[in-house]
């Protein structure tokens, strides 16, 4: 298969295309140099050049907080720009896989999100345009993926456990957040199950992320246990202590969701290889990273 890769500088798009590449698949991947989504008439030139089997649309604005304060510009990337790419792919009959979020739930209560649930209340500007391109792809398209995942972390770019790293390199002790509940996602990971799926055409939405779950704090006590463990006693118990406290002691522009448990039982439905459990993925991150 041919496939067009959106968002290649990021941590999955990076690891989307390293895995099509293993599978001999022939992986294109763009960023915003090669192909800026925004721009329909790029969108269209650059799609109906390549003619790729399938499209796998990571671009997105990610910058929650900062998106509060750029509306437009968010909207334009999240909701304009996936619309963009979805009338060409539906014009070429393509296939189009949507990376969406659970930033497009309320967060409330403690159930589990199930992928066709359509009380979609995002929290969030970030949250409402990943929604928005949702919806668009939902109109547009029928052979479409949309995989909503969260609190993701890969080896090509920032993300929490590198944060945590290199605070708890340099304080004694730390304060993070437990009342958010979720699972964390390692890209390496996911972009063996995203391929997985569009080699088919089992069509729909889907959750995706590591298996079981933990809050920020919890992820960071293992992130420093398992570091401490390889050696880094700068992390151990005698020299770094972490610290829960609520999400109040951290005001932040946009609200970040409570509930970000994400049921996954409908990948096992379909036939799907769930992933391993973040506390492995955690484990061979870290193998990974120099830290």
């Amino acid at each position: 298969m041919k496939i067009l890769v959106t968002g290649v500088k990021g941590q999955l798009g990076h690891d989307v295309v390293y895995e099509l590449t293993k599978r001999r698949h022939e992986a294109i991947g763009v960023d915003i140099e090669e192909m800026d989504i925004t721009d329909p008439a790029a969108v269209e030139k650059i799609i109906t050049d390549i003619q790729p089997d399938a499209v796998i649309h990571c671009a997105a604005w990610t910058a929650v907080d900062a998106a509060e304060d750029h509306v437009d510009t968010v909207r334009l990337v999240n909701a304009t720009g996936t619309e963009n790419i979805a009338c060409i792919c539906k014009a070429l009959d393509i296939k189009m896989m949507y990376i969406s979020t659970d930033y497009v739930f309320s967060g409330d209560g403690t159930n589990f999100w199930e992928p066709d649930d359509l009380n979609r209340q995002p929290l969030n500007v970030y949250g409402q345009t990943k929604y928005e391109g949702e919806i668009a792809i939902e109109n547009l398209l029928e052979k479409y993926f949309i995989v909503r995942i969260a609190w993701v972390f890969g080896v090509n770019g920032k993300n929490f456990i590198k944060t945590m790293l290199s605070l708890g390199k340099n304080h004694d002790q730390i304060t993070v957040v437990n009342d958010q509940i979720g699972s964390p996602t390692y890209t390496y990971d996911l972009a063996r199950l995203l391929v997985d799926m569009i080699e088919t055409d089992k069509y729909g939405r889907y959750h995706a992320t590591n298996e079981g779950l933990c809050s920020w704090y919890e992820f960071a006590c293992e992130i420093f246990r398992q570091a401490a463990a390889m050696g880094h006693s700068e992390y151990d118990a005698q020299h770094l202590s972490v610290l829960p406290v609520s999400s109040d002691n951290y005001p932040s522009k946009a609200k970040r969701p409570s509930n970000s448990r994400m049921s996954k039982e409908k990948l096992t439905q379909n036939g799907f290889e769930r992933l391993p459990s973040w506390q492995d993925a955690l484990s061979r991150y870290l193998k990974e990273i120099e830290f």
